[in-house]
């Protein structure tokens, strides 16, 4: 286990415990189109022997224009189930960079249900810089039943973030990068509007962690308390996605708060909207 987090494992852990009952490695690399890198083809080039691919353009909520809308309990069974993933394993989640997109299937699997869920420091690029072992064999999956249990208080949907924009209520932490923050750089996205919801704090994700691992914990605490959080009240995680607004949520619990919930819609709802309100500029 990490001494930074106890939501965080390193390379050397993970290694030790390759090939042991009960542990499952998942590669949850997710990028931009701006990144240039392909998750599922540099899976299948080389991951981390065990480990099995989670595509998060596809456990979603088939139901919903959003992108990467949380499934319910059932569709998030069937996938886990499928990747030979039980609720009772020890779950190691990694990305490329180290924490990126990571965060968010280890946010997933715990509002799922699942109780032992950890990030690998540094991620499949530290773990193959330091020279560890890697395969492009394809994994072997057991047969498995992931029993879902979901977990409403770790989400926030629209209604909630209107509730929270209008009342003040809890905070809110917005992920993405300064820029887009302001509403000075446009968003990625076709149709959205750019700024953030009046009153919410820019902790963007980049900032939280050095070589793809997270800040200790004082640094953590003092970066959101020159962002302008109070972790004595309530805090609703967002970004462009739903995707690195995890990363906050894993910094949040890494010191001790719990009382958060990641808006799940995050920009791409509210800003894709006509009818929510926007804000631009450093403060609200």
């Amino acid at each position: 286990m990490s001494e930074t987090s106890l939501f965080t494992v390193s390379s050397a852990w993970l290694e030790e415990r390759l090939g042991q009952p009960g542990l499952s490695i998942v590669d949850a690399s997710w990028y931009l189109p701006a990144q240039g890198r392909d998750a599922k083809a540099e899976y299948e080039a080389g991951h981390i022997p065990g480990a099995v691919f989670f595509d998060q353009d596809a456990v979603v909520d088939p139901d919903s224009d959003l992108p990467h809308a949380l499934p319910d309990a059932a569709t998030f069974q069937r996938h886990a189930s499928a990747m030979g993933i039980s609720e009772s394993d020890t779950i190691i989640v990694y990305d490329g960079p180290g924490l990126f997109s990571a965060p968010r299937v280890w946010w997933m699997f715990r509002v799922m249900g699942a109780k032992d869920v950890r990030v690998l420091e540094g991620g499949l690029d530290g773990w193959r810089a330091e020279g560890r072992a890697l395969t492009n064999e394809p994994t072997r999956i057991a047969p498995t039943v992931f029993n879902a249990s979901f977990d409403d208080t770790r989400v926030a949907d629209i209604k909630a973030v209107r509730g929270v924009v209008e009342d003040g209520s809890a905070q809110i932490a917005d992920a993405r990068p300064a820029g887009r923050f302001t509403g000075e750089d446009p968003e990625p996205r076709a149709g959205m509007r750019s700024g953030h919801m009046p009153g919410a704090r820019n902790v963007p994700a980049s900032a939280l962690s050095r070589d793809g691992r997270l800040l200790a914990t004082e640094e953590l605490r003092a970066l959101f308390a020159q962002a302008g959080l109070d972790l004595e009240r309530p805090v609703v995680t967002s970004c462009g996605s739903g995707v690195t607004a995890a990363v906050i949520t894993l910094a949040l619990e890494t010191v001790g708060h719990t009382d958060n919930r990641l808006y799940d819609g995050s920009w791409s709802e509210w800003g894709g909207r006509e009818d929510t309100p926007v804000a631009t500029g450093r403060e609200s």
